[in-house]
C-alpha cells in the first residue's frame, strides 16, 4: 500500500481531532452548530461554517462517516499529492470542498424557495414561513399541502446541518480519475475491479440521480448527494484548466 503523505496525513490528523473535540469536549450540541453547516437564513449559520464543516463529521455513534472520508483522502489524496506536491493538493482539495459547499448552498436556495413559493400560493406568509422555521419548527398544515419530498426539502433544507469532507473527497477522486484513468478500483459490493476511468462518472452521475429523485442506496435523505456533485464539478473544472494551462510542481512549490 502507499506511504501517507505528510498534507493528507495532517488533513487526517484535523479531521479526527475535530471530530474527537466535537464529541468528547463541552457541549455536543452547541459544536456542531458552530462548526458544521446551515442554510444561510438559519440563525445557526456562521461565515466560517463552509471551511469548517468539510472537517466535521456525523457524530458518533455513527463511526463509518469519517472512517470511509479518511480512508478515500488516504488512498487518493497520497497518489495525487506525491503528483503534484503538498501546496498544490491542499489548495485543490479545500477548493473542492467551498465548491461543494457552494453548490448544496445553491440547490438548497432553489428548492426552499421553490416550496416556499407553493406555500405563498395556498395563503402562507413568507415572512412567517421563514420565522417558523428559524425557531427550527414547522407547520403541520405544510404536510397537507406539500409533497413528501417537497417537505422534506424545506425542513431538512432550513432547519438541518451539513457536515463531512466527501465534497473534497470526491473532487481528489475525480482527479486521480483524471491522472489514472486506467487504475483499477476495487470495490466491496462489487468483486470485479472498475477502471477508475468508468467508476468515477459512474458514482457522481448515481449521486446526481439521487439528489433529483431523492433515492438513495446509501444514507437515505441524510447524504448530500449536491454536495457530491459539487466537489466532483469544482475537481473537474480545476483539473481541466490546470491541464489547459499546463502547471507544474514549481510553480506551486
Amino acid at each position: 500500500m502507499m506511504n501517507m503523505t505528510p498534507t493528507v496525513k495532517q488533513l487526517l490528523i484535523i479531521n479526527v481531532i475535530f471530530y474527537v473535540c466535537s464529541n468528547f469536549l463541552g457541549n455536543i450540541e452547541i459544536n456542531y452548530k458552530l462548526f458544521s453547516m446551515y442554510y444561510y437564513q438559519n440563525p445557526n449559520f456562521r461565515f466560517w461554517q463552509p471551511l469548517t464543516h468539510m472537517f466535521m463529521h456525523a457524530p458518533l455513534p455513527n463511526f463509518s462517516h469519517i472512517l470511509f472520508n479518511m480512508f478515500g483522502l488516504y488512498s487518493f489524496g497520497s497518489a495525487l499529492e506525491q503528483l503534484w506536491g503538498g501546496k498544490k493538493f491542499l489548495f485543490f482539495y479545500i477548493s473542492c470542498g467551498l465548491g461543494a459547499a457552494l453548490i448544496h448552498s445553491l440547490v438548497t436556495v432553489y428548492q426552499i424557495n421553490g416550496v416556499v413559493d407553493v406555500l405563498v400560493q395556498n395563503g402562507f406568509q413568507k415572512a412567517e414561513i421563514f420565522s417558523v422555521l428559524g425557531e427550527g419548527k414547522f407547520d403541520l398544515q405544510w404536510q397537507e399541502i406539500l409533497t413528501k419530498s417537497d417537505f422534506a426539502s424545506l425542513t431538512n433544507g432550513f432547519i438541518g446541518n451539513v457536515v463531512g469532507a466527501s465534497g473534497a473527497i470526491y473532487g481528489i477522486i475525480v482527479a486521480f480519475a483524471f491522472m489514472f484513468p486506467n487504475a483499477e478500483l476495487a470495490l466491496l459490493f462489487v468483486p470485479v475491479p472498475i477502471k477508475a476511468k468508468y467508476f468515477v462518472p459512474g458514482l457522481v452521475i448515481f449521486d446526481l440521480f439521487s439528489g433529483v429523485t431523492g433515492f438513495s442506496i446509501f444514507g437515505g435523505n441524510n447524504v448530500a448527494h449536491f454536495a457530491h456533485v459539487g466537489g466532483a464539478f469544482f475537481g473537474l473544472i480545476m483539473m481541466w484548466i490546470w491541464r489547459k494551462n499546463q502547471f507544474t510542481d514549481k510553480r506551486w512549490n
